[in-house]
């Protein structure tokens, strides 16, 4: 038996999408959805023309969209190798799982892979690299 078609993407899902609210795969079945027509392209076009110039400048959205209450590249860093307050680290792990901001986990995401990458030839490599040019950082000529 063949898998059910999955649901149509009504307004209340494009203003969902516009606003960033939906999960990962629903955003993605959208923008596959927007990517083969145009008529929902049009619709999308539609909503946010109608969408109350009152939600787009809320404290809320302006919060959201700059992102004020997430952590840095370099705070998820130190966060991985645990070189943060106990407090930070408890906030960041919220931040993560409770909020799901989908813009840290991928940072994180990011971060972690870089780090897997970080094996021993590639730690010889960077002595090497260090090395080679230490000559260039002294002062001695």
């Amino acid at each position: 038996m063949a898998d059910p078609a999955p649901p149509a993407i009504d307004d209340e899902t494009l203003r969902a999408y516009l606003a960033e609210s939906l999960p990962a795969e629903e955003m993605a079945r959208v923008e596959r959805g927007l990517r083969g027509s145009a008529s929902l392209r049009q619709r999308l076009e539609d909503v946010r023309q109608d969408r109350p110039e009152s939600t787009i400048h809320t404290l809320g959205a302006i919060w959201r969209r700059a992102r004020l209450s997430c952590p840095d590249r370099e705070e998820l860093g130190s966060f991985l190798i645990e070189a943060l307050d106990p407090e930070h680290i408890d906030y960041i792990i919220f931040h993560l799982e409770v909020v799901e901001c989908p813009f840290c986990r991928a940072n994180l995401a990011d971060l972690r892979g870089q780090f897997a990458a970080d094996t021993p030839s590639t730690q010889v490599r960077q002595r090497r690299y260090f090395q080679s040019s230490r000559h260039l950082l002294s002062n001695d000529e």
